[in-house]
């Protein structure tokens, strides 16, 4: 039984909701985040990552950024640009972009659930970023980067989101970066949240959708200060964390591409005859977004600023009982980045680089014809792909989903002592 629950969230004024809303921490180095709040003050980033208020020759890792963060935090909250509900609610959040819509419920899953598995991953975690993110939890007594999580088809949940949504006025509204319409409302109704309760409690299980860092540093949190407090009895609100799960079905995952900076020494003619019988090869006069599975877009660098695009189609044999190896990214690492470029690891090896799909086909040929020597169009994989993956206990590829919109951070904010 799934363990879900309201909670008395720190938020902003509605009047300064658009100011303070913030990408989330990682899609922006910390050159470009101090770009981005340089006219803002109360912009999260400053508390998302601090080391934007501090001389550009500090670590974003030195602890004086979390002390700062910190800081930041408490005086927020002290100026009145946060304030707290008075009791636990839950709270809807829709995004819109190119006029479709997705709406989540803002909630606190329980840490041990993700411990347990019920909140099922798929995908590995890098050691220095769930550092950075457990040290940044910590040091603000709070989880303010929501994960987004994901749920199975359950009508009467949409549909009681969709009513309470059309029948009350939104916290907030406001369009956010990418032209993206964000916008929240409030479920402070008794009888509401114990309805909502109970409808996770029937489900067998949520997925990460995005945000694997973070649920894994939240879960860390949650271990510490239960393994310090000797009257621990699971009730605390460390032992949960801030997500906004929605339904699997409003959920798009864009294409995450690939571009190599060298064909390992393989002239253009010599990589496409490497590619073998289980590859059809087809030259096409305009860039390739590919339309199915097992589909590829290939741009080859030809010199002199120039390109020629390829459909690829492969038509080798597949293990219908492998949901990893049925994916096409993992069709192009192992049937043709490993083999043929000696590309063996996506995580170390330097002479690949990954494009998210929101960028577009065009930023593929403009890297080829600037500094690469070929781009690969992927189809972009499937919510049923990443279900199947996630209850079988398997690890995807390195980048192979690409959510939008994005959530932002800031708008909700769980305090891990109240």
């Amino acid at each position: 039984m799934l363990k879900v629950f309201p909670f008395r969230a720190i938020r902003p004024r509605p009047e300064l909701a658009e100011q303070v809303a913030a990408l989330p921490y990682d899609v922006m180095n910390t050159a470009e985040a101090r770009e981005m709040v340089k006219d803002n003050p109360v912009s999260f980033l400053r508390i998302d990552r601090a080391e934007i208020n501090l001389p550009e020759d500090v670590d974003p890792h030195d602890d004086s950024v979390y002390l700062t963060a910190s800081e930041l935090y408490k005086a927020r909250k002290a100026d009145g640009t946060f304030i707290q509900d008075e009791m636990p609610c839950y709270y809807l959040y829709r995004l819109t972009m190119g006029g479709r819509s997705q709406t989540g419920i803002v909630c606190c899953p329980s840490a041990e659930d993700y411990r347990n598995g019920l909140i099922k991953k798929h995908e590995l975690t890098r050691a220095d970023k769930e550092e950075d993110r457990v040290r940044h939890i910590d040091a603000l007594d709070a989880n303010t980067g929501p994960i987004f999580l994901a749920h199975r088809s359950a009508p009467r949940l949409e549909a009681l989101t969709d009513g309470w949504a059309r029948s009350h006025e939104a916290l907030y509204g406001f369009d956010g970066p990418g032209g993206v319409r964000h916008e929240a409302w409030i479920v402070d109704d008794p009888d509401t949240i114990d309805v909502i309760t109970q409808i996770f409690a029937e489900m067998d299980s949520l997925y990460i959708a995005d945000g694997h860092h973070r649920c894994a540093s939240a879960a860390r949190v949650s271990a510490m200060r239960r393994d310090k407090n000797p009257g621990h009895d699971g009730s605390e609100e460390y032992e949960r964390f801030l997500a906004v799960v929605f339904p699997e079905g409003q959920l798009r995952i864009l294409d995450y591409n690939r571009i190599v900076s060298d064909l390992g020494g393989i002239s253009t003619e010599g990589f496409l005859q490497g590619l073998g019988t289980e590859w059809t090869v087809t030259e096409e006069s305009s860039p390739v977004r590919p339309v199915k599975s097992h589909e590829f877009g290939l741009c080859l660098a030809v010199g002199d600023g120039d390109v020629y695009w390829y459909r690829l189609n492969y038509t080798g044999a597949i293990p219908d009982d492998d949901p990893v190896a049925c994916l096409d990214v993992s069709i192009l690492q192992d049937k043709l980045l490993d083999p043929v470029l000696g590309i063996k690891d996506l995580r170390l090896d330097k002479r690949i680089d990954f494009v998210g799909g929101i960028r577009g086909i065009e930023e593929l040929e403009k890297r080829v014809k600037r500094d690469m020597a070929a781009a690969f169009a992927l189809y972009p994989t499937r919510m049923e792909e990443l279900i199947a993956i996630a209850d079988a206990g398997e690890i995807m590829p390195p980048k192979s989903t690409w959510f939008e919109p994005k959530l932002l951070s800031g708008l909700f904010i769980h305090e891990l002592d109240v």
